[in-house]
C-alpha cells in the first residue's frame, strides 16, 4: 500500500475517507472496519463486512496517529468504521492546547 503524503483513502465497508497528511515509516496495512482500505479511484469490494471488533466509528475533521508507524491520517468522512495499523487500532489524536492569552 502506497500510503504517500496526500494520498486518498476509503473503507471497503462503511462511509470513513481519510487523506495521508505523515506516511509510515515502513509500509503498513491500513484497515477500516477491520477490513483493508482502498484508494479513493478504485472500487469497493464486493462483500466486505464491518468487524464488530473495529466499529467505534471514525470522526470528520480528527486526526489519527499511530506512535509505532509515525503515521498521522485526517478523517475527511466520518464513518461507522474504525481505523487500525496492521490490525492494531489506532485512536484520534488529542487536540494541542493553546497558550491562555491573558
Amino acid at each position: 500500500m502506497d500510503t504517500k503524503p496526500g494520498s486518498r483513502w476509503k473503507s471497503a465497508v462503511c462511509d470513513t475517507e481519510v487523506v495521508v497528511i505523515r506516511p509510515p515509516k515502513a509500509p503498513v496495512s491500513l484497515q477500516c472496519g477491520g477490513v483493508e482500505m482502498v484508494a479513493q479511484a478504485a472500487a469497493k469490494p464486493e462483500g466486505a463486512t464491518l468487524s464488530a471488533d473495529f466499529s467505534a466509528g471514525t470522526q470528520a475533521g480528527k486526526r489519527y496517529t499511530d506512535a509505532d508507524t509515525g503515521i498521522e491520517l485526517l478523517c475527511s468522512k466520518a464513518g461507522k468504521g474504525s481505523l487500525a495499523i496492521d490490525g492494531r487500532a489506532i485512536s484520534a489524536a488529542d487536540a494541542k492546547k493553546l497558550p491562555a492569552s491573558d
